[in-house]
């Protein structure tokens, strides 16, 4: 696909053709989408979490709608890294998809064990997905105790070899700048923001919380201007590369977001309303850039 624009996007030395990411856990491995566009016309493909060991995930339901979204508590279902790699990043690789993979786990040891698998393996960056509660502490989320996100970080970063690392930050904090530098400090080469809030609702009839979890991550629209305040706030303190991510719908949307300070869009919920949004939002991009005059789409971002 030719372009009017430069709309490539350097991430930690990695090329991507243009900004468009799609986010993790809303596409599975590639194949969900395949009817409406090859993962190599995008600029690259975060799949689904990847574990040490495969897991069945929550009890359904384990997604409802809510207004302008949705909830999900999924569990991180996925066959595990090994069969990952096997099986599945082979055939993204074949298709010319530029791969992140987002890893998970209930320990900072799982955590480091997954990392250093994909680092002899051919995918491009490591997301690390620190929403995952701790085992060992209670089962609160990594990703809100900044001496957390600097533990998971920091031994992570020593296994993932020459893989660009990524770390997801969780919104539901009270100062996400304080979690971002945690992040950078124990050696983040990029940041992903923002991951899910929480919420839940209820059935009337039962009187009982619809997810079978009880909570769940909210997404969708009615997180966006959520989303593009904390992109800005971790931009004001931080230079290093940030893929944004949170209700993304529209190229307006993700000229937002970069103006916020993201390099980088991730595209998720809006997908199941309209599979085909991320190569629509690319060819916008391309559009707003040149009617604007830019060069390149880095140029949204200059002030």
């Amino acid at each position: 696909m030719s372009y009017k624009t430069d709309l490539s996007v350097n991430l930690c030395g990695v090329t991507l053709k243009n900004p468009i990411i799609t986010v993790s856990g809303t596409c599975g491995y590639g194949d969900d989408y395949i009817d409406y566009y090859s993962p190599a016309e995008l600029g690259a493909i975060c799949v689904k979490a990847v574990t040490l060991s495969p897991r069945e995930g929550n009890p359904p339901p384990r997604v409802c709608e809510t207004p302008a979204g949705m909830l999900n508590a999924i569990g991180l279902q996925n066959p595990g890294v090994e069969y990952f790699i096997e099986h599945e990043l082979p055939r993204l690789k074949a298709m010319g998809a530029t791969v992140i993979a987002n890893v998970a786990g209930a320990t900072v040891d799982e955590y480091a064990a997954v990392a250093e698998i994909l680092s002899h393996s051919d995918v491009d960056l490591l997301e690390l997905n620190i929403s995952c509660p701790n085992v060992k502490h209670g089962g609160v989320a990594f990703g809100v105790d900044p001496v957390a996100v600097d533990a998971v970080t920091s031994a992570v970063k020593k296994k993932c070899g020459e893989k660009p690392l990524f770390v997801k930050l969780s919104p539901n904090v009270s100062d996400i700048t304080v979690t971002a530098r945690a992040a950078e400090a124990a050696g983040a080469d990029g940041l992903s923001l923002i991951n899910t809030l929480l919420g839940m609702r209820f059935d009337l009839k039962t009187k009982r919380p619809i997810l079978a979890n009880g909570t769940g991550g909210l997404s969708g629209p009615a997180i966006f201007p959520v989303a593009l305040r904390m992109i800005y706030q971790v931009r004001q303190i931080s230079d290093i590369p940030i893929i944004g991510m949170g209700g993304v719908a529209s190229a307006r949307d993700a000229a937002e977001m970069m103006i916020a300070g993201a390099n980088a869009i991730g595209i998720g919920t809006a997908m199941f309303t309209h599979p085909a949004l991320p190569k629509q939002i690319i060819a916008d991009l391309d559009d707003y850039c040149a009617e604007c005059g830019y060069k390149s789409v880095s140029d949204i971002a200059k002030k």
